[in-house]
């Protein structure tokens, strides 16, 4: 002869367990696709207030104070080795796309917004850190700095 003893029904702790990580789940899938359509909608704005970037997690406003205009430059980080991102302290490092907080192979921290290696606008700030950033036209983003920063 055989006896059956059911299980005493669980309290509501599983389902919630369950619709918690669903929800997390759902907030990481927007998180990464958030990452993916920043990815190729960063822009740059340059106005009498300083330079915003706009489009990413780590998009901020810099005052033109901030910016040190005259020392920046367009450099290759294929041929330039020491201003190359070495250590992500806090971003995103996807193929073809870094952005946020950088350590930079000569110790300098940097705010990156990079697609491009090959033109990069290198820009220091007075803020302790440089910027490198990879606009679609570099030589235009660098003569709008210079421009605003003489007004």
């Amino acid at each position: 002869m055989k006896e059956a003893f059911p299980i005493v029904p669980a309290t509501g702790g599983p389902i919630w367990v369950f619709v918690g990580l669903g929800v997390l789940l759902l907030a990481m899938v927007g998180l990464f696709g958030y990452i993916v359509w920043s990815s190729r909608h960063v822009t740059f704005e340059v106005s009498s207030a300083g330079l915003r970037v706009c489009g990413d997690l780590y998009g901020r406003r810099i005052s033109l104070e901030s910016l040190v205009v005259d020392n920046a430059r367009i450099i290759d980080l294929e041929s330039d080795a020491d201003h190359r991102p070495k250590w992500k302290t806090n971003g995103t490092g996807l193929p073809g796309y870094s952005a946020g907080w950088f350590r930079l192979r000569n110790g300098e921290k940097a705010l990156v917004f990079m697609t491009d290696r090959r033109r990069v606008l290198y820009l220091p700030t007075r803020q302790g850190h440089c910027l490198l950033l990879s606009p679609a036209a570099p030589d235009a983003l660098l003569r709008a700095l210079r421009a605003a920063a003489a007004s």
